[in-house]
């Protein structure tokens, strides 16, 4: 049998830990836990998100197939939260594969350091 295990956390290779985190802690309300120049946590002890520096990471651009991983938060109002999030320094790409005619399942949007995000609806 497998040894099963719980995940810990997710850590993001960025170029500036302190300003990722400040972005991700007005993002979800997730209090910052450390903030320094290599490393940086926002945290509410059971959902904990790290940010290492890796000084020479390069964006991926969206849409890509290098893109290695994205996070999904649900928000009440998926519009009023994007625009919140674009004052916060994100950005929205132009494709966008979550809305339709029928309306917004869910939009991609990029951290101040280019990684994707998906901010999606309570109920999807």
């Amino acid at each position: 049998m497998t040894t099963k295990a719980k995940l810990l956390a997710v850590t993001i290779d960025c170029a500036e830990p302190k300003k990722l985190a400040e972005f991700y802690h007005q993002v979800t309300g997730l209090p910052i836990q450390y903030a320094a120049d290599e490393y940086a946590a926002v945290s509410d002890g059971t959902t904990t998100i790290y940010f290492g520096r890796v000084p020479d990471r390069e964006p991926v651009p969206w849409p890509s197939p290098a893109k290695q991983f994205h996070l999904d938060f649900r928000v009440p109002d998926v519009e009023k939260a994007v625009e919140e999030y674009v004052g916060l320094g994100a950005t929205r790409p132009e494709f966008q594969p979550g809305v339709t005619d029928e309306g917004v399942r869910w939009v991609v949007m990029q951290d101040p350091e280019g990684h994707a995000f998906c901010v999606c609806p309570e109920k999807s």
